[in-house]
């Protein structure tokens, strides 16, 4: 039988009333503490809202859907943003592309094109669960270093979806097989994201705000710039350590007993239809504008409204059938976080944390300096989109590694490694996607997400101090 983990579906209502106590409770003790001289008011009852909201979707007392709608009704309620400003990020550029990415999934799912990813996936690796996993771990954060990792995740997850379906595997029931790949896919191809300017928008965005800060500094002739190969002979290397890392922390802590898939038939799926083959094109002229982004100058939700166009409007799928497997909860979820992370940022409570925490690592070692300032990178991201943490730490960090003499050039290219690595299922696109198919809760994520951040931290501070000086950089 099957080893399985008990899920939230089987809390008492004791637990639950528990629970929610507690984040009542803790939420109301940081509310009475004396507000700082350097932050807001607003700031303050973030904070006290936040660390509600955080155990509650944490410990899931109540379905996380309605913390997430609660998050934006406490910003209001609280006097913290306005209702334009609270409930805004909901449909934020961000997040609108995360729907229609998560829609991407349905559609492989509902034409076949998950189950013939699959066949050939399984016909490489195999059904062996350690071989098939550390490749998959490998392959995921890769190929985020070029393509976005919500789409990576997106592919990888409904295609392993209807494999644990078809041995009995059903969400909400715990198994631990599912639920081991389901938390490896998103987090391997998050740890990928940092390797190539490709990856995602925090590593061009640092590589500006260090331009800049060179720019204006008067220790610098002229301003500090990183071309697109440089920066991947920095980033990329550490890529693969932290792929090989996301793969072992995984398999220690949380190996399945299950040693092979089973169950399934490994049946070649035929010739492909014209839905999959209609598909497969829409797919790749999505990627196409994707990777002229830079040219076209847009949003990267527009390709994939596109795409949704390209797929409802030949009738390869109907959009009501998209909408009918559309797990909702999911998408409102990730707007709660994007709202809270612009309120940090619009309150001032994120600078306050930067400049209250920062400062305890001046005039410490450097390995205690730089795993700190992952850390923080970390911790912050798990709260916010990476990109903006990105803009929240470096123009702190980068004046302090100044004052430390430590490089800037490694702080900046630091963050967006750092970034990468989230302890809450809210932090990104792929822990939102893997989220949504129902195999693992809050609590566990958090359970396995945080010994794999602190594990990840650890290989990128000795890779920054050990492999960036022998390239000569830093």
């Amino acid at each position: 039988m099957a080893e399985v983990e008990s899920t939230n579906n089987e809390a008492s209502p004791k637990s639950i009333i528990i629970k929610a106590a507690i984040a009542v409770g803790l939420g109301l003790f940081v509310w009475l503490l004396p507000t700082p001289e350097n932050l807001t008011p607003e700031g303050h009852r973030l904070l006290a809202l936040l660390t509600f909201v955080v155990i509650l979707f944490v410990t899931e007392a109540i379905p996380i859907g309605v913390t997430a709608l609660l998050a934006g009704a406490g910003l209001i309620l609280f006097r913290i943003q306005s209702s334009q400003d609270a409930w805004a990020p909901f449909a934020s550029p961000a997040v609108m592309f995360v729907l229609m990415v998560i829609m991407f999934g349905v559609v492989l799912n509902e034409v076949g094109l998950a189950k013939r990813i699959m066949y050939h996936l399984l016909k490489f690796a195999g059904t062996k669960v350690k071989r098939l996993s550390f490749i998959l771990a490998i392959g995921c954060t890769m190929a985020a270093s070029i393509f976005h990792d919500a789409t990576v995740t997106v592919i990888m997850v409904f295609a392993f979806v209807p494999v644990f379906m078809a041995m009995g595997m059903k969400p909400g029931e715990g198994h631990r097989l599912p639920m081991f790949f389901m938390l490896l896919i998103p987090m391997a191809s998050s740890a990928g994201g940092f390797a190539t300017l490709l990856g995602g928008g925090r590593n061009p965005l640092a590589l500006e705000i260090l331009r800049a800060f060179t720019e204006e500094s008067p220790r610098y002739a002229e301003a500090v710039t990183v071309g697109f190969m440089k920066y991947i002979g920095i980033q990329f290397p550490i890529a693969i350590l932290t792929a090989l890392g996301t793969w072992a922390i995984l398999w220690v802590v949380f190996r399945p007993k299950e040693k092979e898939l089973t169950g399934i038939e490994l049946e070649y799926p035929g010739p492909m239809t014209k839905k999959e083959t209609g598909v497969l094109i829409v797919f790749i002229g999505t990627f196409i504008l994707w990777f002229m982004g830079d040219i076209t100058g847009w949003h990267v939700s527009i390709p994939a409204a596109l795409a949704i166009m390209g797929f409802c409007g030949p009738r390869f799928i109907s959009f009501q059938t998209i909408c009918d497997k559309f797990p909702w909860e999911s998408w409102i979820v990730f707007g709660a976080g994007v709202s809270l992370g612009m309120a940090m940022l619009s309150t001032g409570a994120g600078l306050f944390m930067a400049e209250t925490l920062l400062p305890l690592l001046e005039g410490r070692h450097e390995f205690i300096v730089y795993f700190g300032f992952g850390f923080f990178g970390s911790f912050v991201s798990s709260l916010m989109s990476n990109s903006a943490a990105v803009a929240l730490m470096l123009p702190i960090t980068l004046p302090m590694a100044d004052m430390m003499d430590m490089s800037p050039q490694a702080i900046a290219l630091l963050a967006p490694m750092t970034t990468s690595f989230i302890m809450l299922v809210i932090g990104c696109p792929p822990t939102i996607i893997a989220y949504s198919t129902g195999y693992f809760t809050q609590g566990q994520f958090v359970k396995y997400a945080v010994p794999w951040c602190i594990f990840l931290l650890l290989v990128c501070t000795l890779s920054v101090m050990v492999y960036w000086p022998l390239i000569g950089f830093s």
